[in-house]
């Protein structure tokens, strides 16, 4: 008995600095994912300016979230079936590729396309790095290291203008891109040498006609939330037209998920209310977190003077409430093995730090900003990665990789339409503002530039100020009663034991 203890000492202290170094390398994955979200928004003024297509700027954005939204769930079922190892594998082959295409670019049709295929590879490491925690890890320690994947995300939203504008001002906005290439490249080596390989090969068949539908119902209602009430008037017939498009592929993709003997999404998984909450909650938490923190660097840029990277550091309390709570409940929950309580307080502090929000002012203090941001970001981090471990510890082991890609695509597709919805929200307020502010035949700035709005005469510049402060308070008030929405909805949340035994293999 004494010499099997022995044995198994040496082999358990090997384990822990190859998890240590694995789960590095998972949360490098992570972050160079979530962080192309966000990192070209400060420098696609430069990119414009370089490449032109001033027409297709918002598709650099569009293109990768739609692309790495789209595949979430195939990459979930490819990695069931496969193995999340090679999966990860590809898609981080995939994302690079896409990286250094992105730094070639020399027009932007090129740069579009070329964002695409990074988001390919993006939407897959961000859903094969969590379900790989789950193949390697008990339920009941899973709760620090999801908590340091949240912080990661969170992180990710955050520091993303901030190196985007640092990048711009120092070097080429190519390196934006190129960046990727030496992390990414010590990630996927990593990976191959730590993370083992699942055992069986499963008998399988893909549901393509599902994807293809899933696609459509994403793109166009993508498109028409996106340009609604911006590039297209909403009285437009086309604009409808993508909506129905897009309600034809969400009606073909149910119908084809009950036929198909393997679906992408199985729908017997909405059975499981914890599924079925955390799916939900997590469409909130994107509407909302997207949604509202997309209007604090214009906040900064536009009222406080600040330049892309001062408003990108100010935004570090935002980071920090999120990192701090995300770690902290990860680790209480590891010790305890309950959840339920930190999606309910997470929801009510996002609530309550939004609401703070809407009582800013342009001649606010920016410590009140700083502090409310903390709070919605504590709230925040106490809620994204709970949900997935509540999914985790509740579905049966082989559709761990699609449950969880399932809550990410979710809240990928509320990042989506927070983005566009809040958008169409402000950009309203803001014109029917400005129309009772200013006199009739008022030039203004055609664009959102900080730099024109602050050279404005001052009686023009003040009203300006105040129609803006008055859109900046409608995104917050319409973030606030959504997050009320997922506040209510935490309360169902039903309690399940976190187990302590070590996921099985595949």
């Amino acid at each position: 008995m004494d010499s099997e203890l022995i044995a198994e000492k040496p082999q358990a202290q090997a384990e822990e600095p190859s998890l240590r170094l694995l789960f590095g390398a998972l949360l490098l994955v992570m972050l160079l994912a979530a962080l192309d979200q966000t990192i070209v928004s400060t420098a696609l003024p430069t990119i414009v300016g370089e490449l032109g297509g001033l027409d297709k700027l918002t598709w650099v954005v569009i293109a990768y979230t739609l692309a790495s939204t789209i595949v979430v769930p195939l990459y979930g079922k490819f990695g069931d079936l496969y193995g999340r190892k090679s999966v990860l594998q590809i898609s981080i082959v995939l994302f690079l590729i896409g990286s250094a295409l992105c730094g070639l670019a020399q027009n932007m049709e090129q740069l579009v396309l070329t964002r695409a295929l990074q988001g390919l590879g993006g939407g897959g490491l961000m859903v094969v790095s969590m379900a790989a925690i789950a193949d390697v890890v008990p339920p009941a320690e899973r709760g620090r290291y999801q908590g340091l994947f949240g912080g990661v995300f969170g992180l990710a939203t955050v520091i993303g203008p901030l190196t985007g504008g640092f990048i711009v001002q120092h070097a080429s906005w190519r390196w934006i891109f190129y960046i990727n290439l030496p992390l990414g490249l010590f990630a996927l080596l990593v990976i191959g040498a730590v993370l083992k390989s699942g055992g069986k090969r499963k008998q399988h068949e893909i549901d393509y006609l599902g994807a293809l539908y899933l696609s459509l119902a994403l793109l166009c209602i993508t498109l028409f939330t996106s340009e609604g009430g911006t590039v297209k008037e909403w009285s437009d017939p086309l604009l409808w037209c993508i909506l129905a498009f897009g309600l034809v592929g969400l009606i073909g993709f149910l119908y084809e998920e009950r036929l198909a003997a393997e679906p992408i999404i199985p729908l017997t998984l909405f059975r499981e209310r914890s599924f079925m909450l955390a799916s939900l909650i997590a469409f909130i938490i994107g509407m909302s977190l997207f949604g509202s923190v997309t209007f604090l660097p214009l906040y900064l840029q536009i009222v406080k003077a600040a330049t892309p990277t001062q408003a990108g550091m100010q935004l570090l309390p935002l980071m920090g409430g999120l990192l701090l709570t995300s770690i902290i409940s990860g680790r209480i929950i590891s010790r305890s093995g309950k959840y339920r309580f930190f999606p309910i307080a997470g929801t009510l502090l996002a609530s309550l730090g939004m609401g703070l929000l809407t009582t800013i002012t342009t001649t606010s203090p920016t410590w009140h900003l700083y502090l409310f941001t903390c709070v919605m970001g504590m709230g925040l981090g106490m809620v994204m990665q709970v949900l997935v471990l509540a999914v985790q510890n509740t579905v049966p082991t082989n559709l761990l990789g699609v449950a969880t890609s399932a809550v990410t695509l979710f809240r990928s597709v509320g990042g989506s339409i927070g983005v566009a919805l809040f958008g169409a929200v402000f950009s309203g307020v803001l014109k029917t503002g400005l129309e009772q502010q200013l006199p009739p035949g008022t030039e203004l700035p055609r664009t959102m530039n900080p730099d024109a709005i602050q050279h404005l005469p001052e009686p023009l510049h003040h009203d300006y100020l105040i129609a803006f402060g008055n859109a900046i308070h409608a995104a917050f008030l319409m973030a606030m009663m959504v997050m009320i929405v997922a506040f209510i909805l935490s309360w169902f949340m039903p309690e399940s034991p976190l187990g302590k035994d070590r996921a099985r293999g595949e």
